[in-house]
């Protein structure tokens, strides 16, 4: 059993998950005893309408509980006191299943899908009892809503796939799953809401969209920790993680008008025990992660708590990202990495590593048209730079205060920008507040306050006044 366990756990890319699985399993009182209610709920599904009342404080099942929009049009599951489905087999416990095959847009429903508005679930828990149990799927819904809601030990939360529009998730715990706790599964999705929940210890990923047709995606008010491995296994996933970079041949697969605001989003890099080591190497707490075609676009993430992972944002090919009134901390060993973008703006951010001693780097590479500013950087722990660009171009750095970092603003390869009114002091000693070399052109200085030493190569640079 333990062999086969293994198997599928590694053919769905999940890891660790078997002590995981194992652990909770042990947890379910008398698992095996518990008859098998698949069919009976099934029933009671059917005979009344796509209705399920569940009563009792506990349900086993083996198979997955379908609702058939089109046969039942609205449907909706919900207890009274709080009743728990174990899902003791493969697939999700709950597959809700319409036909919208439209937009958001009233004129491309058809007649039929009107009755299959608005399904429900609301007030249960699911338990996976099963390597490959999942909680909820959703396909062709829509206004589905997965309300009050708890997901545990199963692979993934809630899963979208196929087609569906205007999907609210709220009020939820997704915990300690083996998979991801909201997957969009190369979904075509327009308007999903996802807001006041905890989506934490989701080993593949919090909130992930994988590759579809993907808009106006609101993540907000949630608590979204530790959904990466929890050891030092390398990994590319994210607390919230926005990935269309396997579809670079597939311009109709893309991402765009994403907002990630109010939310608290951290952990696991710096608990490993040791300082030399780090959990979930490679992991971020948001990464976007586009393509040169199509690249992700039109990004809020504004007024969060973000801390605690490998690079805590990591952004690549995308355009027309905000991130601002954002508080950063302990970062290991990066607080923003941004490569191939254009128009990233960031603003009113404060970076400062804590209790922690941590390189916390921002770097932008191969980017143009970038906007830093009126920020507080302090006790940055690199000497290769607080702040880098390198081989950018169009960008104005404004505003920034750098205090007690190793090493401060450094520029390679770059052209065409701006630096005004920033303060650096307090910079380590045989470090410069500020390092232009001749690779650079077209740089200008205006009204900086530097209290140390400047590395400055004249003819790449025009200062224009004596303040800097």
């Amino acid at each position: 059993m333990r062999t086969l366990v293994t198997l599928l756990l590694l053919s769905v890319s999940v890891s660790p998950c078997l002590a995981q699985w194992e652990r909770a399993v042990e947890q379910i009182p008398n698992l095996k005893s518990l008859p098998d209610m698949t069919s009976e709920l099934q029933s009671q599904i059917d005979d009344n309408g796509g209705t399920l009342l569940l009563t009792a404080e506990s349900y086993r099942i083996t198979g997955t509980l379908e609702f058939d929009l089109k046969t039942l049009g609205a449907v909706g599951v919900k207890s009274i006191g709080g009743s728990t489905i174990i899902m003791d087999g493969a697939g999700p416990a709950i597959r809700f299943t319409g036909t919208h095959e439209g937009t958001a847009s009233p004129t491309s429903f058809k007649p039929a899908t009107w009755n299959e508005r608005m399904p429900i679930v609301t007030g249960i828990e699911i338990l996976g009892a099963h390597p490959e149990a999942d909680g909820i799927e959703l396909r062709q819904t829509v206004g589905a809503i997965v309300n009050r809601v708890s997901v545990r030990w199963c692979r993934h939360g809630v899963h979208l796939v196929n087609r569906n529009r205007n999907v609210v998730i709220s009020d939820c715990h997704l915990y300690e799953n083996s998979g991801v706790g909201v997957f969009l599964d190369d979904v075509n999705l327009h308007q999903i809401n996802i807001s006041n929940s905890h989506i934490s210890y989701n080993r593949a990923g919090g909130v992930v969209v994988r590759d579809g047709n993907v808009r106006n995606l609101q993540v907000t008010g949630c608590d979204i920790e530790g959904n990466m491995p929890a050891d030092e296994t390398p990994t590319k996933t994210a607390n919230i993680l926005i990935d269309v970079s396997g579809s670079a041949d597939t311009p109709a697969k893309s991402i765009a008008e994403i907002a990630i605001t109010g939310c608290t989003i951290q952990h696991s890099a710096n608990y490993s025990g040791s300082e030399e080591k780090t959990h979930a190497i490679g992991g971020a707490n948001i990464r976007l992660a586009g393509k040169e075609i199509y690249p992700i676009n039109s990004v809020t993430i504004s007024g969060n708590v973000i801390s605690d992972t490998t690079a805590n944002i990591d952004i690549s090919y995308s355009h027309d990202v905000t991130i601002g009134s954002n508080t950063f901390f302990a970062p290991k060993p990066d607080n923003l990495i941004v490569t191939n973008s254009q128009r990233v703006v960031v603003t009113g951010n404060t970076f400062n590593p804590r209790q922690f001693a941590r390189p916390g780097t921002i770097r932008f590479t191969d980017c143009a048209d970038c906007i830093l500013a009126n920020s507080t950087i302090h006790k940055f722990a690199t000497r290769d730079g607080a702040v880098i660009l390198d081989r950018c171009s169009g960008f104005m750095l404004t505003g920034l205060v750098l205090t007690d970092c190793d090493s401060g603003i450094v520029l390679e390869n770059s052209s065409d920008t701006t630096i005004a009114n920033c303060r650096v002091s307090r910079t380590a000693e045989g470090s410069a507040d500020l390092a232009i070399d001749k690779s650079n052109r077209n740089i200008q200085l205006s009204g900086n306050a530097f209290s140390g030493s400047t590395a400055i190569h004249g003819n790449s640079v025009e200062v224009y006044r004596k303040a800097n």
